[in-house]
């Protein structure tokens, strides 16, 4: 703290392994989720430090105190990834709006890109399925992970993720028999074109057993 308020007060630095000062003519971007002004107040946090930072300050409340915003972001990173795996995907439906707007987000962005990339893998039908999806929503015993029971404010590995992709294309291919394509195929079941369900079957490494 010392070092950034010379920086700050001063415009100059000592550079690592240099005995020659430094000048510089910078402005600093500072940004924290700790209340800085309390830090101050019990010591944990240079005084003077916050008041060179603290010039023009922007609040940016956390996703779960900006409404309509989580829905916005959950439609954007829905077709994002939707586009990236090729599927096609119903608009958000009001009680799924409702569902995203009620959660209370503690990962924040992060975390609501993480659950609509979960939702979108798993969805039926064209249609997301945050049931699958949201951290405080059990997975079915259907499409397994290797997680602890309770997968209250969980966040799946990509591995996971994609050996959740995997149950779930096992699921629909055995729903159906083992066909893929048409009408009554795995692919139409999981939203998807039939070249790209073989494709990710291929890169899954999922072979219909003889």
């Amino acid at each position: 703290q010392a070092k950034l308020l010379r920086v700050l007060q001063d415009g100059e630095f000592d550079p690592v392994g240099s005995s020659r000062t430094k000048k510089v003519d910078v402005r600093v971007l500072a940004a924290t989720n700790r209340d800085l002004a309390a830090s101050a107040k019990h010591g944990t946090f240079r005084e003077d430090l916050y008041y060179r930072l603290n010039v023009f300050p922007i609040s940016l409340p956390p996703l779960r105190e900006r409404g309509n915003d989580v829905v916005r972001l959950a439609s954007v990173f829905a077709q994002r990834f939707a586009t990236k795996m090729g599927r096609t995907l119903a608009p958000l439906s009001a009680s799924d709006a409702r569902r995203l707007q009620t959660y209370h987000w503690p990962g924040n962005v992060r975390e609501l890109q993480n659950v609509i990339e979960r939702a979108v893998i798993t969805a039926e039908a064209g249609k997301l399925n945050l049931d699958r999806a949201l951290p405080e929503m059990p997975f079915s015993q259907g499409v397994a992970v290797n997680r602890p029971a309770s997968l209250h404010g969980a966040i799946l590995s990509a591995k996971e993720l994609e050996e959740l992709e995997r149950a779930n294309i096992l699921r629909a291919l055995e729903t159906t028999k083992w066909k893929v394509s048409g009408e009554q195929g795995a692919a139409s079941l999981l939203g998807i074109n039939a070249s790209t369900l073989s494709s990710r079957m291929k890169a899954l490494k999922i072979q219909k057993p003889r």
